[in-house]
């Protein structure tokens, strides 16, 4: 059994938990090994306190979980069975009257909910989520080697991106460019829907491209993040595009120092509160407050949004190994959209940034 499972059955034995049955692709893969996104059939992972764990997942998978090198036990069903039923029967031969069952509250629906509880009629059912949280937010030297090679292609995207811009071409235009030149490299997946907005449309956190032509004096956004081995980057660098005004490098200079500040409050024993107030007073001083509405940043790894959030509610003390997005931005309605963004990893003498395109004002004629 691989240690990240012993981790999760030593706190299920502290928290008094018999059973975790857990439905999310991420969780199944990072105890497993195995991805799948199943679409509306049912993928689960089950854990006992005492007993072998088994892997749910559609009949056309098994072969690819065994490929991941997962020796226990696989309930392989066909689209004519009832997974529920070859579940239950798995589970009687673990355990019986469990009194207290952990599942994926936020992700669990109310007919899987209803089925498991069916199983379990006098148990308890608590938050599986909490922990992983916990489990998944340090990252080991594998996970960090691969976060780093997929920052690497992000920044190759930036930079490649930043080349195609020319005067007329449109925000699609350069973003289907820059996910072709990342297939040629063999990146077959995006952390989320690529960003590419240009002058107005900028100003939206989250614009959606369109048919939108870049003009001289635009200042151009990217945020982008490609997904290697199932670790997702994540990257926002906002470039200029032949010369731009006062107010727009003034809302960009602000944006760069606060973005600065934050990396360098970024530490061991720092709270996530501290880092994300680092950024927020520098950009509320220089009166532009109102026009950042969003959160610091957020945890990354197996999914582009992980914990913790970097907000300034948030207690939670910054320990080695946490990898997370430093992005604060400035959005101005019809004047200007700024936002910087780079993935860092907490290290033991502060933060070690994961993302190298420069963030100095990149000025494209």
């Amino acid at each position: 059994m691989n240690k990240r499972l012993e981790n999760l059955i030593a706190w299920m034995k502290e928290s008094d938990v018999q059973v975790t049955f857990l439905t999310s692709s991420e969780n199944v893969f990072y105890l497993s090994g195995f991805y799948s996104d199943p679409h509306e059939r049912l993928l689960g992972l089950a854990v006992f306190q005492e007993g072998e764990p088994f892997l749910v997942c559609p009949g056309m998978e098994k072969h690819s979980v065994r490929r991941t090198g997962w020796s226990q036990e696989i309930i392989a069903y066909s689209d004519i069975e009832d997974p529920w039923e070859l579940i239950n029967k798995s589970i009687a031969g673990r355990v019986s009257g469990a009194s207290k069952v952990a599942i994926e509250k936020e992700h669990m629906n109310v007919e899987r909910y209803e089925k498991i509880s069916s199983l379990f009629p006098k148990a308890e059912f608590v938050s599986a989520e909490e922990k992983l949280r916990v489990l998944r937010m340090i990252k080991d030297e594998k996970e960090l080697k691969i976060i780093k090679e997929a920052c690497a292609l992000a920044d190759y995207a930036v930079e490649f991106g930043a080349s195609e811009i020319k005067e007329g071409k449109t925000e699609l235009e350069i973003l289907s460019a820059v996910e072709f030149a990342l297939k040629k490299k063999g990146v077959t997946e995006m952390s989320f829907a690529t960003m590419v907005l240009t002058g107005a449309n900028a100003a939206s956190p989250h614009g959606t491209p369109g048919l939108t032509k870049i003009q001289k004096g635009d200042l151009v956004l990217f945020d982008l993040g490609v997904v290697i081995d199932r670790y997702c980057s994540d990257i926002t660098r906002t470039v200029a595009y032949g010369d731009v005004n006062e107010k727009q490098k003034e809302i960009y200079d602000t944006v760069l120092k606060a973005q600065l500040a934050a990396v360098e409050a970024s530490k061991p024993g720092a709270t996530c509160a501290e880092v994300d107030l680092t950024a927020r007073r520098i950009i509320s001083e220089a009166g532009y407050g109102e026009y950042f509405p969003h959160r610091l940043g957020h945890g990354l790894g197996i999914s582009v949004h992980e914990y913790p959030s970097m907000m300034e509610t948030n207690t939670l003390v910054l320990r080695e190994g946490m990898v997370y997005t430093i992005e604060p931005g400035i959005y101005v309605p019809d004047v200007a959209g700024v936002r910087i963004e780079d993935d860092i990893v907490i290290t033991a003498n502060g933060a070690e940034i994961l993302t190298k395109f420069p963030k100095e004002l990149q000025v494209y004629r």
